[in-house]
């Protein structure tokens, strides 16, 4: 009987697949700035980094640091897709926001299309808030996971 049970469970387990996942961010910031004068896009990077080079272990030990420049972390080849600011001299643009959401739509459904699935997504919005407050963005991150 055991026997049984062990080949079972080994006749199991090989049909079970485990798939290695490719995760790809786009992130779209929609400027949230009086007049119109702000920029608005969606961001996809077309490069991938390691994040294994840039990062470093802090111990009380060892408190070497990582050493990479900055400029080893940009990315200089990717997508950016124009979007319309929130805001004109006349103040907040509805037809604006409608235009934005469906060039992210359309993005969104090409990355479907493409096998992307989409996984998570989180927003927020970064402005001073004071009383003459003439700058701000509203950043959305769009992660997708793909099975290699």
């Amino acid at each position: 009987m055991k026997k049984i049970i062990l080949v079972a469970s080994l006749a199991l387990f090989s049909f079970i697949e485990m798939k290695a996942q490719q995760f790809k961010v786009i992130t779209s910031v929609e400027s949230i700035v009086p007049s119109g004068i702000g920029r608005s896009r969606i961001i996809d990077s077309q490069e991938e980094k390691d994040f294994q080079k840039f990062t470093s272990e802090q111990t009380e030990e060892d408190n070497s640091r990582n050493k990479s420049k900055r400029s080893e972390i940009r990315v200089k080849n990717f997508e950016e897709t124009k979007l319309l600011n929130f805001y004109n001299i006349g103040g907040i643009r509805f037809q604006n926001i409608a235009a934005n959401d469906a060039v992210i739509s359309s993005k969104l459904s090409t990355m479907a299309a493409d096998g992307w699935e989409l996984a998570f997504v989180t927003s927020g919005v970064e402005a001073d808030a004071g009383d003459k407050d003439g700058q701000g963005i509203f950043i959305t991150r769009y992660v997708f996971r793909k099975d290699e």
